[in-house]
C-alpha cells in the first residue's frame, strides 16, 4: 500500500486532509523500509476551506494508487462531483484500498462502495447518510470501520485514528507507535470505541484514573479483575465502570484486554520469545488463550503477525507481504 493518493476537490475539509498528509507524507525517523509516496489528485487548483491546493495529478490517476483517501466533504447536502465519484469507484475496481475521513463517506456511498457494508461518519451526519443511502449499514457510534478494502471514519480526531490504524495494518504496532509519538497523539484507539461520551470531560485537576492506567500497564502479566482495579482506584466496581466508560468509551475488562493484545503485538515484533512466553508476559495464561483473543482482535494468528512484522522491525529486506486486519468491531475491543 505504498502509493497513497489524496482525492481533493473544491469543498474538501482541510483538517482531515492535513491529518492524512501528516501521517502518510513523512517517514518517522529510523524507519528502515520504504515509506509511503503521497500524491494529491484533483481537477486543477482546488479550494479546501481558505486554502488553495495545487494537485500533483488529475483525478484520472486515482486508479494507479494503492490507497485512496477521500477527506471530509464540507456540504453533505450537495452531490459530490461526478468526476470524483467515478474516479474513486474506478480506483476500488482497480484494487485500491479506499478510505474516507469524516463526511468523505458520502463520496464513497455515492460511488456505491458502501452498499451492504457497515460504515460510519461524523455523528452529526449519520442520519443524513443513512437516509440518503439506505443500503449502507450506518453505525453512528464507532470511531472507524475497517471492511478490508473499504474503510470509513468518524469526524475530526477519529480521522487520525483511522490513518494510524492503516499504518498499523501496513507496518505493525512498533512503527505506528513511533509515528504517534512524532505527532504527539495516542497511538491506538479501537474502532469500536464511542465517538463521544455523554458525561462532561473531567476537570483539569487530577482524575481518579490517572494513576490507575500506569498501574495496570505495569501488571499486564498478572491476573486482573474489575475488583482489583476498583480497589486500586479506591472506588466501587460500579463507580469504576462509570468512570472508565466516560474516559475511554469502553469497559475496564475490554480496556485491559486491548492493552494485553497491544503488548503482545510489540513483543511479537521486537523479540524472539515463544508464543507461550508472550502469553505469560501479557497475562493471557496459555498460548491457546492468546491465539484465540489475538486472532479475533487482530485478524491473524500471532505466528503470522510475527512473520509479517518482526522481519520489518529487524530490517529484513525479505519482509513478508501485507496482512489484512479483521473488520474492527465494537465486540473486538
Amino acid at each position: 500500500m505504498r502509493t497513497v493518493a489524496l482525492a481533493v476537490t473544491d469543498g474538501m475539509l482541510h483538517l482531515e486532509l492535513s491529518m492524512a498528509h501528516e501521517v502518510f507524507g513523512a517517514a518517522p525517523a529510523g524507519v528502515p523500509e520504504p515509506w509511503y509516496d503521497v500524491v494529491l489528485c484533483g481537477p486543477g487548483t482546488v479550494r479546501a476551506g481558505r486554502f488553495l491546493l495545487e494537485p500533483d495529478h488529475g483525478l484520472s490517476q486515482l486508479p494507479l494508487a494503492d490507497t485512496v483517501i477521500v477527506p471530509g466533504w464540507a456540504d453533505v447536502d450537495a452531490e459530490p462531483p461526478a468526476a470524483l465519484v467515478d474516479a474513486v469507484c474506478a480506483a476500488h475496481e482497480a484494487g485500491a484500498r479506499v478510505a474516507s475521513l469524516c463526511t468523505g463517506a458520502f463520496v464513497l456511498a455515492a460511488a456505491g462502495l458502501l452498499d451492504g457494508r457497515r460504515a460510519t461518519t461524523h455523528w452529526a451526519h449519520t442520519r443524513a447518510l443513512a437516509a440518503r443511502f439506505p443500503r449502507v449499514q450506518v453505525d453512528p457510534h464507532v470511531l472507524y470501520v475497517d471492511n478490508g478494502s473499504v474503510l470509513t471514519s468518524a469526524g475530526k480526531a477519529a480521522a487520525m485514528d483511522l490513518c494510524l490504524h492503516m499504518v498499523r495494518r501496513d507496518h505493525g504496532s512498533s512503527i505506528t507507535n513511533t509515528v504517534a509519538r512524532r505527532l504527539v497523539v495516542p497511538p491506538h484507539r479501537e474502532g469500536g470505541q464511542a465517538q463521544f461520551v455523554t458525561t462532561p470531560a473531567p476537570a483539569p485537576h487530577h482524575h481518579p484514573l490517572d494513576d490507575l492506567f500506569p498501574w495496570v500497564l505495569a501488571r499486564l502479566d498478572q491476573p486482573l479483575t474489575v475488583q482489583d482495579l476498583a480497589r486500586q482506584a479506591r472506588m466501587s466496581s460500579r463507580n469504576l465502570g462509570r468512570h472508565f466508560t466516560s474516559v475511554t468509551g469502553t469497559s475496564p475488562l475490554r480496556w485491559v484486554l486491548t492493552q494485553r493484545i497491544r503488548r503482545a503485538q510489540e513483543l511479537l515484533e521486537t523479540t524472539g520469545e515463544s508464543v507461550e512466553s508472550i502469553a505469560a508476559a501479557t497475562g493471557m495464561g496459555t498460548a491457546t488463550t492468546l491465539r484465540r483473543h489475538f486472532h479475533r482482535t487482530v485478524g491473524v494468528p500471532p505466528d503470522t503477525y510475527r512473520r509479517t512484522f518482526r522481519s520489518r522491525t529487524r530490517h529484513d529486506p525479505q519482509a513478508a507481504g501485507d496482512i489484512r486486519a479483521d473488520s474492527t468491531r465494537a465486540d473486538t475491543t
